[in-house]
């Protein structure tokens, strides 16, 4: 296979989505499978939506998952400039190859012409079309015109008999019947180059081998297709990957759960989770296999096995295999995924000694079985960074009544830690135990009350590994201020 060149191409005017994310992804392991290179290009022509504000959250979200890329902005190339809004003059030379060589014209046609024309069609029961009006205006018709009217755009001279066959790696040979594409407008009114008409330029100028983006895509093609044959340049190899539909099949939205990058990073769901979860989205490794790391996807992922039909977005499914990621990756890894969460719970300073560092892997270690997701990780672990904190309230009307003894528990486990020379997991339990054998209660009647003043929870992790990461003194003292505060004494 020749040099592999494939290209992501979002617009800014919005933050990257999970769509993007996923093509982005496939392009990426496309790249990296067949070593190639991976230009990140950037779509603005339409500058009205487009913002910087939009652009670095995209380019923040690559970044986080990442994905980082061969060629674009802050990589440079020899293909740049990479951001469409710079590139006009190239748009330019190539529009006026197209009029010099009558495959393009002039159309002056005002919006409430073509709207006329667009009825009288509907009245036939024919699809809306322009109907080539200016066509075939002469070279002094035109320049009248130019003075004349408002404003014009640039159509293109699209074949009206034939057709027009994609080859598309995941969908096969696709066919479409000329007669359906129009004379697509390539230059707007204000000038500037419609999207299939700069994406084919660019597609051509950059030498990208393989396009690789979503199905909604595929009824450009054959448009863009005729302007890279018309241009005399050679058409890439397209694969148009499956829509991501919601559980019901409808459109996903909002209202299905985040559908942004940002927001799945805010949820706390970790970059890798998310990146397997995603490939998983219209393509399969094989063998049902679900938990793939990145680098054993690069050498599986082919655009052969990427799937004809719709994703399905699953938000269970991808907290669970968040859960999975949480539970098995390195715990340093973990503990700097996880800091942001705990910097803005006001846990740890905004500079993490590395004590502190130390400590929150400790913490870590005891509690990622339990969450699924790093946003969780705050309320299920506020007890090892806060002496005040709220006590459960239907485990305290359980658990700390006064005339069923929980006073005389509580004063009983805080007088045999206190008493402990050596604090560790063998010494705790036989302090525990003790208590239970001399006040006769089983062993849950020692240990729920006084996981619960330790806490606050009714559940947790092994309240042996609390009291050897909250040490001795912390938690005589927070038993004691339990007693205290419910008089249990």
């Amino acid at each position: 296979m020749e040099h592999v060149r494939v290209r992501f191409a979002p617009s800014p005017t919005g933050e990257l989505h999970i769509g993007g994310a996923r093509t982005a992804l496939f392009n990426w392991l496309f790249a990296k499978k067949q070593q190639g290179s991976l230009v990140l290009r950037i779509d603005d022509t339409d500058q009205e939506r487009s913002s910087q504000e939009h652009l670095d959250s995209i380019f923040n979200s690559l970044k986080w998952l990442g994905l980082d890329w061969n060629e674009g902005p802050g990589q440079g190339g020899d293909y740049g400039p990479y951001v469409q809004s710079e590139r006009l003059n190239l748009y330019k030379d190539a529009v006026q190859k197209l009029l010099d060589e009558g495959k393009a014209y002039y159309c002056f046609c005002s919006t409430e012409e073509l709207e006329k024309q667009k009825e009288k069609i509907r009245e036939k029961g024919e699809a809306p079309r322009y109907t080539g009006t200016c066509r075939n205006l002469s070279s002094s018709q035109i320049e009248a015109k130019k003075s004349s009217c408002q404003g014009h755009v640039i159509r293109l001279l699209t074949p009206e008999e034939g057709e027009t066959v994609v080859e598309d790696v995941v969908r096969g040979w696709v066919t479409f019947d000329n007669s359906t594409l129009d004379d697509m407008i390539i230059i707007k009114s204000d000038g500037k180059p419609t999207y299939n008409f700069a994406s084919v330029v660019d597609d051509s100028l950059m030498n990208i081998t393989h396009v690789i983006r979503a199905e909604e895509h595929l009824s450009n093609t054959p448009r863009q297709q005729v302007i890279a044959e018309l241009l005399g340049y050679q058409t890439p190899l397209y694969a148009h990957v499956p829509m991501i539909l919601a559980p019901d099949h409808s459109k996903l939205s909002k209202r299905h759960g985040a559908t942004s990058v940002q927001e799945y990073k805010e949820m706390g769901i970790l970059p890798t989770a998310l990146l397997n979860y995603l490939a998983l989205l219209g393509w399969s490794p094989g063998e049902d296999r679900e938990i793939v790391p990145l680098e054993e996807m690069i050498q599986l992922f082919s655009l052969e096995k990427v799937s004809k039909n719709p994703a399905i977005y699953d938000q269970t499914k991808l907290t669970w295999m968040n859960g999975y990621y949480l539970r098995t990756m390195d715990l340093g890894q973990l503990a700097q995924e996880a800091l942001p969460f705990f910097k803005e719970a006001g846990f740890v300073a905004e500079h993490v000694s590395p004590d502190e560092l130390v400590y929150l892997k400790s913490v870590l270690s005891l509690v990622r079985e339990r969450v699924k997701m790093l946003s969780e990780v705050v309320d299920a672990t506020y007890y090892f960074f806060n002496e005040d904190y709220p006590y459960d309230e239907k485990g305290a009307k359980k658990h700390f009544q006064k005339d069923k003894g929980a006073g005389q528990v509580l004063l009983k486990v805080s007088k045999a830690l206190e008493a402990l020379d050596t604090v560790n997991e063998g010494s705790i339990k036989d302090a525990l135990q003790g208590v239970a054998e001399e006040l006769e209660l089983s062993q849950g009647k020692i240990n729920l009350p006084t996981r619960l003043a330790l806490t606050g929870k009714t559940g947790g992790p092994e309240l042996v590994d609390i009291i050897q990461l909250l040490g001795k003194e912390a938690c005589v003292q927070r038993i004691n201020k339990t007693i205290d505060y419910f008089e249990l004494v």
